[in-house]
């Protein structure tokens, strides 16, 4: 009886050293792939999932929905017909991020911020730049440099024409806290 009770006593503990070992493992393990995830495929896992709330550059606190996200850009939907286009560097914090991920795709690693603003000033479509001071310009891209642009400021409501334009402003992407169509 002795001899059962010892051998049922070294079963439970060696039962419980792999229960330890295993979750110890298993921690490690989850500790390694959170390392390897980046804001880019956290924020994919988010896409059309649920809210948001996004700390922005010169913008302030942003309630949204992701709607896609970019190399170095995320679309946040802060309602209908208006979305918000904000560089990952204008990003000071978010909340509301669940575990999910979504891999990311070779196509959209490759579409950076300055791919973003060069589709954008294909369309000729007048924007609302927020700096990450809060300062707001309204006009037409002209020009996607690698790391700036150039913005002809003219009213929203006109088109671009050389009568309309006050100036063609440089704007480097580090001092863009985010963009919004007008």
């Amino acid at each position: 009886m002795r001899w059962e009770r010892l051998f049922d006593d070294l079963e439970a503990q060696l039962a419980a050293e792999a229960a330890l070992d295993l979750t110890a493992e298993v921690a490690d393990r989850t500790r390694r792939e959170r390392a390897m995830l980046g804001l880019h495929e956290r924020l994919a896992g988010m896409r059309r999932a649920g809210q948001v709330t996004a700390e922005v550059a010169g913008l302030g606190t942003v309630r949204a929905v992701v709607a896609d996200v970019g190399a170095d850009w995320v679309l946040l939907g802060a309602g209908p017909e208006r979305s918000i286009l904000v560089p990952f560097a204008a990003l000071r914090s978010l909340g509301g991020l669940a575990g999910r991920t979504s891999p990311a795709t070779a196509v959209a690693k490759g579409f950076t911020l300055g791919a973003a603003l060069r589709a954008v000033s294909r369309d000729r479509a007048v924007v609302t730049v927020i700096d990450a001071d809060g300062r707001r310009r309204t006009g037409t891209i002209d020009a996607v440099g690698q790391d700036a642009m150039d913005l002809a400021e003219h009213p929203a409501d006109l088109p671009r024409r050389l009568e309309h334009v006050s100036e063609v402003r440089t704007i480097p992407f580090a001092a863009i806290g985010a963009f919004q169509r007008a």
